[in-house]
């Protein structure tokens, strides 16, 4: 008889939830994880506590727990300084405008994180369907070719 994945890996999946909805979001192979951005996020409004649930139940497989996201206000709305979610998971909130514009830090189990452009909501979908497939090419590709 073999143990179900919640047997064998309790912390899992008390803390895996399936989305709502699943995010649009695109993120590199995990062998390309040293290039600064991860990937990339289209959400699909400007309510950074509405979106992000279905976001982390999906990293939270890459990064476990997700405690913290560091975001650029540029194309949200006002967010509070935390935010509750699926679980009932508290995750703090940091406002801070970037150089590199519309990043999101997200930091989960050991600090561990990723880094995403965010896509704004209200990006024509052709070309916010570019941006997210560009996202995901390795720097050392566009470097060579």
């Amino acid at each position: 008889m073999s143990a179900t994945s919640e047997q064998a890996h309790p912390t899992y999946a008390r803390h895996c939830v399936p989305p709502d909805y699943t995010p649009r979001l695109r993120l590199k192979p995990k062998v390309h994880r040293g290039d600064y951005i991860d990937g990339a996020w289209w959400p699909r409004s400007d309510d950074l506590t509405a979106e992000l649930p279905d976001l982390l139940a999906v990293l939270t497989v890459r990064l476990g727990p997700i405690w913290r996201v560091v975001y650029d206000p540029t194309c949200w709305a006002d967010a509070p300084r935390h935010t509750t979610v699926h679980g009932g998971q508290t995750v703090r909130l940091d406002s801070y405008v970037f150089e590199l514009w519309n990043t999101m830090y997200l930091f989960g189990r050991d600090n561990d994180l990723i880094v995403l452009r965010v896509i704004p909501s209200d990006t024509d979908e052709d070309i916010a369907h570019t941006a997210l497939m560009a996202s995901v090419i390795p720097e050392s590709a566009t470097l060579t070719g």
